[in-house]
């Protein structure tokens, strides 16, 4: 074997189609074949900022989290956020803090992304703000201390600068993606669909054979 194939999941933990697309990402992931890797990187939906998010793009996200209820079915949102919460246009803190969780216990990557998609858009937290960040990390059963002194580091927002990189690489520019890559940095884009799983593992199994042998796991 001359590579590895992997599947590479691009997505920001405050990007409201990633919340629509978690349960078929789920039944994807757990139909892969076992020969290919899944891992996840982080895109950086939106920069650092503490000023408000403008009313007009409020009212934008209003209207797609309205659209994502009528296109997937079961997916919800507390719209209350929108009230008790002060939004700004900022998912890095997010981003820093799932590589917080993963360097101080690598099974807490995924779970830190559920908590912030729960606390955002279920629990009308803002995840925008350090201190509902440590207050999810406690919840995770993680040192909220130790916690805390990671998201302020420069090491953990400089990995994030290399992941979003990386996904600018492979050209996925749109949140969620899926980036099948074989063992030569190749890369191609398996098309999204948030209600099926099946369609995606079809690409994949096909994109699999078409592989030269020297390089298939």
């Amino acid at each position: 074997m001359s590579g590895s194939v992997d599947l590479v999941y691009v997505h920001d933990p405050m990007c409201s189609w990633c919340w629509g697309f978690r349960p078929t990402l789920e039944r994807l992931c757990s139909q892969l074949p076992q020969t290919i890797r899944f891992r996840r990187l982080l895109g950086g939906l939106a920069a650092d900022t503490d000023e408000p998010m403008p009313q007009a793009m409020q009212a934008q996200l209003k209207s797609t989290w309205q659209t994502i209820e009528q296109r997937i079915p079961g997916t919800r949102f507390n719209h209350d956020f929108w009230e008790f919460c002060h939004p700004r246009r900022s998912t890095y803190p997010a981003c820093r803090a799932v590589i917080a969780a993963r360097l101080m216990s690598p099974d807490k990557e995924d779970d830190m992304v559920l908590a912030i998609q729960q606390a955002y858009y279920l629990r009308a937290r803002n995840p925008s703000d350090t201190e509902t960040l440590v207050q999810l990390a406690g919840e995770l059963g993680l040192d909220q201390e130790r916690f805390a002194f990671l998201l302020s580091r420069d090491f953990v927002d400089e990995q994030l600068q290399t992941e979003i990189g990386e996904a600018r690489a492979m050209q996925a520019a749109s949140f969620p993606s899926l980036v099948f890559k074989n063992g030569f940095d190749n890369y191609r884009t398996i098309p999204v669909d948030y209600a099926h799983a099946q369609p995606m593992l079809d690409t994949i199994k096909t994109l699999i054979a078409e592989l030269p042998i020297n390089s298939a796991p």
